[in-house]
């Protein structure tokens, strides 16, 4: 089953937010997540909050819009008249599981209820076997402009390690229809590091991705996570934990095969042609403010977060009773602002200001040939993203 919730205090059962969260809260970026939690099976990697049909009430995944639409409202009733709404991203999960009109209804609710810039744009993750060119055409005829298949890997070997099941193939096919249907802003995610995969194997799937012509790619190194199938057969010895030189040697030339075919890296598992990266995942990383809709989802708010029940029924009945479907939240001290601040902008190509932090720990890290600096501000070398976590712990003692 998915991770349990964090804890925190208990929020309000109508949802309402301090003063202090609602104030210039017009000045700033705002966006939604919305949570599709649904899959037609689980991957052995995966710690995210998502069911498969057995694990669920036989209509709860057809009462996910109009529970959608209440939650969307009731944010509405919260935030009131807060700056236009910058990106919305879809996300599971499969959202694409969900028929393509579901989809289109609940931005059509964004719209109906909020300001939407006139560049929003609009993102859903897709797996390969659960597109069509229909289902792709109407997503974009209804304002969708940014797709995120979900591949993972062209290894079929790697593949077969992390327990996906589409169909090679299919990729290739979901692609072509996509560009058929007039989205211009394709991407695709990769998971490096899978027990088995040689450095050949990422070349291979890093080259397959070049091939097909898109502007944008997020390579994610693997993670063992707890309670996961993938983490039983590393703790029973039946697969290998991933090696950590490896990943490193497999980060390095991610790295130079994109550089090479004109992608910049912009965070660091991320990469895209000149102009064409997530502007929804940049929100997250500026600690900008979204509210996230559906079962587990997470918002931000001007130093205040929360995080939705977990379950799907819990979810879908806390709406229909007219409560905030919030489990609990918590108050950011400036402290810890200060420290996400570090944290998520150093995870930027764009780096920090110079006077975020403490100049003669900036001239060691200079020195190790972690970080340098450049127009006052600071930024990790590649070496330094292979370290990030040691780079922030050094700047935020």
């Amino acid at each position: 089953m998915p991770s349990a919730l964090p804890q925190g205090e208990t929020p309000p059962l109508d949802g309402t937010l301090p003063d202090v969260a609602l104030q210039n809260i017009s000045t700033i970026p705002f966006s939604f997540y919305l949570h599709v939690p649904y899959c037609k099976s689980r991957c052995g990697y995966c710690d995210f909050n998502t069911y498969i049909a057995k694990e669920l009430d036989h209509h709860e995944q057809s009462d996910w819009l109009d529970a959608a639409r209440r939650e969307i409202l009731l944010a509405k009733r919260i935030v009131g008249d807060i700056s236009p709404v910058e990106s919305v991203f879809v996300g599971g999960g499969t959202p694409t599981l969900l028929p393509a009109n579901e989809l289109v209804a609940a931005l059509d609710c964004i719209r109906n209820n909020f300001e939407v810039s006139s560049t929003m744009e609009v993102t859903t993750e897709a797996n390969p076997d659960s597109v069509s060119l229909e289902s792709l055409s109407r997503l974009r005829e209804a304002g969708f402009n940014r797709i995120s298949f979900g591949v993972q890997s062209f290894r079929a070997s790697v593949l077969q390690v992390l327990d996906r099941t589409h169909d090679q193939d299919n990729v290739f096919r979901a692609i072509d229809w996509a560009k058929s249907a007039g989205f211009s802003n394709l991407s695709i995610d990769l998971i490096y590091g899978a027990p088995g995969e040689t450095i050949e194997d990422v070349e291979y799937s890093i080259q397959k991705f070049l091939d097909l012509d898109i502007q944008h790619i997020s390579a994610y190194a693997l993670i063992v996570e707890d309670g996961t199938q993938l983490s039983r057969k590393v703790k029973s010895g039946l697969i290998a934990a991933p090696d950590d030189d490896l990943m490193a040697d497999k980060y390095d030339l991610i790295d130079e095969m994109l550089h090479q075919a004109g992608f910049t890296w912009y965070e660091i598992s991320n990469w895209s042609k000149p102009t064409f990266e997530s502007q929804h995942n940049l929100h997250y990383w500026k600690n900008h403010n979204w509210w996230g809709v559906g079962p587990g989802a997470h918002s931000h708010i001007n130093g205040v977060r929360w995080w939705n029940v977990k379950l799907p029924g819990d979810w879908v009945k806390k709406l229909a009773a007219n409560q905030s479907p919030a489990y609990a939240r918590e108050h950011l001290s400036e402290a810890q602002i200060q420290t996400e601040h570090i944290m998520l902008n150093l995870r930027l190509a764009s780096g920090l200001q110079l006077g975020s932090v403490q100049e003669s720990v900036i001239q060691d890290l200079v020195s190790d040939q972690l970080v340098e600096v450049n127009d006052e501000r600071v930024s990790l070398t590649r070496k330094g993203r292979l370290l990030a976590d040691y780079v922030v712990r050094i700047l935020t003692t």
